[in-house]
């Protein structure tokens, strides 16, 4: 193993596998995918896997070619809290120090829910759930005085539930679920919310003393404007998907076989290459989405989207462009329920240039498409259920704003944020 003092290798790859949930047997088979390429003498392949159940316990790994996981094992931490934001930031400063390199990839494992911050145990749902609006217990907004107790809807949870695999660091859906009832309890854990995100990785930028060079997200809705916004000073590329992952989640063999043959590839081409094998490992029709972006791009992007939110905001004065917003919006690629308030830029952007007759909504919608070309580096999908999917989607709700997106970095932008909520407030009105 490499130590403290040595030469640096070309590449090293850490792995965060957040897997005390129901994700823990993904998170053991996604351990043996890497081990059958394994550390070379050009790069170093290091994993943090928290796991549950009786083990219950964390450890850290080098990971290397047939050896059994457990003479992988460098240090074992215990039981660990992977929503704290120390965890992951303590795990990179160990396997930047120990596994120096020349470029760094770091892939968040594990459930995944776009910018969304509600937390489900505590009542509070992006859909549309009643105030109060809560992150991490704080109460953001008026409401009842506590949720702790509020049962959650069933056919939230069962939604929740359905996905199975990969909201970022929710713990598993079934520990609420119960032939009787379903309540919030002392089961409830944390969870890794976008702002913790930024500073953390904020964090491992100072330590690098640059921008980590690829983000992983091997997590479900995490290509998305708000969140490549949220860490764009921290991170120079993104790899990720527009919609739910399926359990089998990224093919770490063919990516790190191909990354071990090729050491010398640039961030750009490894994150193309990871997209390439993510869609490839996934049948035609399997509904999976997959993209990789620049985010040295995104504040162009961030720019011209709202650019187009004050265009619309206009629009929706005009009674004919008005019902052509609703009407796009309900023709739009959307991704699966209860995350369908997420849909498709690019997608949205077409639409809205052949359904919205205002000159000014085509000029803002070309500027959109153009600074995606820039932001997108490659994208692609499988399946006619996401066949309209361009690699970045955007929150654009149907019914109302969740209290939450006020406290993003994009939303505070203010422009797009503003035109969906009096997109949402139009919809009441008396057509």
């Amino acid at each position: 193993m490499a130590r403290t003092g040595a030469a640096k290798k070309r590449w090293t790859v850490m792995v965060y596998l957040a897997g005390d949930n129901n994700l823990d047997s993904a998170g053991a088979g996604d351990l043996a995918e890497m081990k059958t390429v394994g550390s070379t003498r050009d790069i170093s392949i290091v994993a943090q896997f928290d796991r549950s159940g009786s083990k219950r316990v964390t450890n850290r790994y080098f990971l290397q070619k047939g050896t059994r996981l457990d003479e992988d094992v460098v240090t074992g931490l215990g039981e660990t809290n992977t929503g704290d934001p120390a965890v992951l930031r303590d795990f990179v400063k160990w396997a930047v120090t120990e596994h120096p390199a020349q470029r760094y990839m770091l892939v968040i494992w594990n459930h995944g829910a776009g910018w969304d911050d509600s937390n489900l145990y505590e009542g509070d749902y992006f859909s549309g759930a009643a105030p109060p609006v809560l992150r991490k217990g704080k109460q953001l907004s008026p409401g009842r005085a506590s949720a702790s107790t509020a049962p959650v809807a069933m056919s939230t949870v069962r939604a929740a539930f359905r996905r199975g695999r990969r909201s970022l660091f929710h713990p598993t859906v079934s520990t609420l679920m119960s032939s009787r009832a379903i309540a919030f309890d002392d089961q409830a854990k944390d969870f890794l919310d976008n702002i913790e995100l930024k500073q953390v990785l904020a964090e491992i930028r100072r330590t690098l003393g640059r921008k980590i060079d690829i983000l992983g997200f091997d997590a479900c809705l995490m290509s998305m404007v708000e969140v490549a916004y949220q860490i764009r000073d921290a991170v120079a590329l993104t790899c990720g998907s527009e919609e739910e992952e399926p359990g089998d989640g990224w093919p770490y063999d063919t990516i790190l076989k191909a990354l071990a043959a090729r050491p010398s590839m640039a961030p750009r081409d490894l994150a193309d290459l990871v997209v390439k094998n993510y869609l490839a490992s996934y049948k035609p029709n399997e509904g999976v989405t997959f993209s990789a972006t620049d985010l040295s791009a995104i504040a162009p992007l961030a720019t011209a989207v709202n650019g187009l939110g004050s265009a619309l905001t206009r629009a929706l004065a005009d009674p004919a462009a008005r019902g052509a917003i609703v009407a796009v919006r309900a023709q739009v690629q959307e991704y699966s329920s209860p995350y369908d308030q997420y849909c498709d830029l690019a997608d949205l952007c077409a639409l809205l240039i052949r359904g919205v007759k205002r000159p000014d909504v085509k000029r803002a919608c070309d500027t959109v498409r153009a600074a995606l070309a820039k932001a997108v580096i490659r994208a692609g999908a499988r399946g006619k259920r996401v066949a309209h999917s361009g690699g970045v989607s955007i929150y654009f709700p149907k019914k109302t704003v969740s209290s939450l997106y006020a406290t993003l970095d994009f939303s505070k932008r203010g422009a797009w944020a503003s035109f969906i909520a009096n997109y949402t407030r139009s919809l009441g009105r008396r057509r």
